[in-house]
């Protein structure tokens, strides 16, 4: 079993920093020979063969340890070269620079042929987009076929929160320092950093004291760690009555879609609350399901008084059936799952939920719930997320790549899983149905949402894995949710 790992944000590291200084006896530049050593074994692990290596320094620490790097590269007998945007601006990169030189290291003005490129710009230092010169360094360093490591953080992103306003590296394998970067995990900064890695730099586990992380990241390691053996004696009543609503005309698939995922993911029983016509198709595809002909709210009330949690939105439609059912639900005094067309009506009359809802918002969706643009979601995601959470009062997951599941009272987590094949129509309504049959089982809101969201990322990397990303449809996830949804009984 493994658990989350602790992620922080760009002023927990300056704190965890001033923490290694004060490890290293107040020493800082040895902590600054500690990352520049630990960068160059990164380089002899991952590129042992590389002869001719090119480290792009900046003016700041971070350059500072590009240079010690490049110093270990020339004492190695490597063809290193450092092509620097500026002398050095702080006490500890003008002393690592002067070593360098004095090893007889070289500056270039341009990148030339190489084995390896280094990008030791900006880190963690920068929060806007590079300038024009900057920039253009940053895209030939992209557009060299030479492989890149990333030194704690591709420079152009935004250490807050993993947005790139500018121009930004696009980096083979990073290397963080210290602790690991919230801002990596999440949005724009995934088609930047690679491959992550990280190198403590031997603080001590004192240095963490008081430090709470910032948010958490879930792997499909702590998979297994999330969901519990059921008691031998365990029985339908025991597993939870999900009832989704949804499917106006022409959208009933998604109501299918959010039921089939409830079974699969555990619930005792599962109900369908849809227009009559689609009521045939359910049964014939699903037949465990319960489908119920609703074509207006006096059909739902004596479903919504049998069901223990509701789904509602997949396929719902925002026309006079779909408002009637949205407002029925509502004033449902019941654990509830709000997504697609559901959002699209609370976005259209805002209102505060109940701390044991969940909503499950792509980026567009986010935006209309708060007022903002898809674009300004994107930007920074955390703070979306947290907003979601505090305008409605419910667990939110902010689904994209490296979904943020933010929760009244906690820290966000993020769910490293998941892959491009997923963005495909019908996607976001097994979400909804795997997280309101969680609910069902009695996980808490915060625990449904981050356990349903990293199962069913991890069934749709499984399913790619399998037979590739493109073409990959919804019902592909159904048996891998329920294969990884059961932990091995020893």
């Amino acid at each position: 079993m493994h658990s989350p790992l602790p992620l922080y944000s760009p002023e927990q590291l300056r704190m965890l920093e001033t923490r290694g200084i004060e490890a290293c006896d107040g020493d800082a530049f040895a902590l600054m020979a500690r990352a520049g050593q630990a960068a160059w074994r990164c380089v002899l692990k991952h590129w042992p063969h590389a002869q001719r290596i090119v480290v792009a320094c900046g003016s700041g620490n971070n350059g500072g340890d590009g240079y010690v790097l490049a110093t270990h590269a020339q004492a190695s007998g490597r063809d290193v070269r450092v092509l620097r945007i500026g002398p050095p601006a702080t006490p500890l990169a003008t002393r690592a620079c002067a070593d360098y030189l004095a090893a007889g290291g070289v500056l270039v003005e341009a990148l030339g042929d190489a084995d390896l490129i280094v990008d030791a710009l900006f880190g963690i230092g920068l929060s806007r987009a590079p300038e024009a010169a900057v920039a253009a360094l940053i895209e030939s360093i992209n557009a060299h076929p030479a492989p890149v490591l990333a030194l704690d953080l591709p420079s152009g992103i935004d250490a807050r929160c993993g947005a790139a306003p500018g121009a930004a590296i696009v980096a083979d394998r990073c290397l963080q320092f210290i602790a690991r970067h919230r801002s990596l995990r999440t949005g724009m900064a995934l088609d930047h950093a690679g491959e992550l890695e990280l190198a403590s730099l031997d603080l001590p586990a004192t240095a963490f004291d008081g430090i709470a992380p910032a948010a958490c990241a879930y792997r499909v390691d702590a998979l297994q760690g999330l969901f519990p053996l059921r008691p031998r004696d365990s029985h339908k009543g025991r597993n939870g009555h999900v009832l989704c609503i949804g499917g106006e005309a022409g959208s009933g698939g998604a109501v299918m879609l959010a039921v089939d995922a409830a079974l699969h993911c555990g619930a005792g029983l599962a109900s369908a609350a849809t227009r009559t016509a689609h009521v045939p198709a359910l049964l014939a595809r699903r037949p465990e399901a319960m489908a119920h002909a609703v074509e207006g709210v006096e059909a739902l009330a004596g479903l919504l008084a049998r069901a223990d949690v509701l789904a509602i939105g997949p396929g719902l439609g925002q026309g006079a059936w779909g408002r009637a059912l949205f407002d029925a639900v509502l004033a449902c005094d019941k654990p509830r799952v709000f997504d697609a067309d559901a959002l699209n009506l609370l976005a259209q009359s805002p209102q505060r939920l109940r701390t044991r809802d969940v909503i499950t918002p792509h980026p567009g969706e986010a935006a209309r719930l708060l007022g903002i643009a898809t674009a300004d979601v994107q930007s920074d995601r955390f703070a979306v997320a947290q907003a979601l959470c505090e305008r409605f009062g419910a667990t939110v997951v902010l689904k994209g790549a490296g979904s943020i599941v933010a929760s009244p009272g906690g820290a966000p987590a993020v769910i490293c899983a998941g892959n491009p094949g997923m963005a495909v129509g019908g996607m976001g309504d097994l979400l909804t149905g795997c997280i309101a049959a969680l609910l069902a089982q009695g996980f808490p809101p915060r625990d449904a949402a981050v356990a349903g969201a990293l199962l069913h990322a991890c069934a749709g990397d499984a399913v790619a894995r399998d037979d590739g990303e493109r073409g990959l449809l919804p019902s592909d996830l159904l048996p891998w949710m329920r294969r990884l949804a059961n932990p091995v009984r020893r």
